[in-house]
C-alpha cells in the first residue's frame, strides 16, 4: 500500500517527505508479530510512540495523557495573560471571552476524540485549570465535561442529518422513534469513545 502512495505521488507530482513522514503502531493483541518496517524509495520510515496529528497527540497505547499534559501546559502558559488583563481592570465580560478565545479553545480541541477515555486525574487536571481561570475572571466558566458532551450532541446531530456521512448508519432509531439502538462494545476503551457515548447522550436528552 505505501509502494502504491508513493507510486500515486509521483504519478501525481507530489512529493513525499520521508523525514516528516512517521509510522505509528496500534497493536493490542498479547502475541503480536514483529512489524517490519516501511520504506519509501528505500528509505525507512521513522517508527514513533507517539505523534502529534491536527494538534491532538496520539500515543499508541491510545492513552491520552500526553495530550492532556501538553494541554494543560498551554494553557497555563496563557493564564498569565488572563491575570494581566484583571492586574490592569479590565470587566468580568472581557475576562471571560478571553478565556473562551485562548485558554478553552486550547483546552477542548477535538475534545469528543480524547476526552471519553481521559484517566480521572487527567480530567481533573484539565478542570483545574478552570477552575484557576474562573477564580481570574470572578465569572462562572463552563465545566469541560460539560462542553464535552455538548459537542458529541452537537456532532451526532450533524452525522444523523446527513445521510450521505460515513457513519449515519452507526445512529439507527428503535421501533419507538425516540431512541436510537446502542451500539455493541467489548471493551472500556470503545465504550468511552465518542459513537457509543454519542448514542447514550441522546438517548437520555429524548
Amino acid at each position: 500500500e505505501v509502494d502504491r502512495l508513493a507510486e500515486w505521488c509521483d504519478t501525481n507530482n507530489l512529493l513525499l517527505n520521508t523525514e516528516k513522514t512517521k509510522e505509528l503502531i496500534v497493536d493490542y493483541r498479547r502475541n503480536a508479530d514483529p512489524h517490519p518496517p516501511i520504506h519509501i524509495k528505500g528509505t525507512a520510515v521513522e517508527r514513533v510512540s507517539s505523534f502529534k496529528f491536527l494538534g491532538v497527540h496520539i500515543s499508541e497505547d491510545l492513552i491520552w495523557t500526553t495530550n492532556c499534559s501538553k494541554l494543560v501546559k498551554k494553557a497555563h502558559q496563557r493564564l498569565f495573560f488572563l491575570r494581566t488583563l484583571r492586574k490592569n481592570h479590565l470587566s468580568s465580560d472581557i475576562l471571560v471571552n478571553f478565556y473562551r478565545c485562548t485558554i478553552e479553545s486550547i483546552l477542548t480541541n477535538c475534545i469528543t476524540v480524547w476526552y471519553g477515555n481521559c484517566s480521572a486525574s487527567d480530567q481533573k487536571a484539565l478542570q483545574r485549570v478552570v477552575k484557576t481561570a474562573q477564580r481570574i475572571a470572578g465569572a462562572p466558566l463552563p465545566a469541560i465535561k460539560d462542553i464535552y458532551r455538548k459537542r458529541c450532541l452537537k456532532s451526532a446531530g450533524k452525522i444523523i442529518k446527513d445521510p450521505s456521512h460515513p457513519s449515519h448508519g452507526l445512529f439507527t432509531l428503535l421501533p419507538s422513534g425516540r431512541r436510537y439502538r446502542s451500539l455493541r462494545t467489548k471493551t472500556t476503551r470503545y465504550r468511552n469513545s465518542f459513537f457509543p457515548t454519542a448514542v447514550r447522550l441522546l438517548n437520555s436528552a429524548s
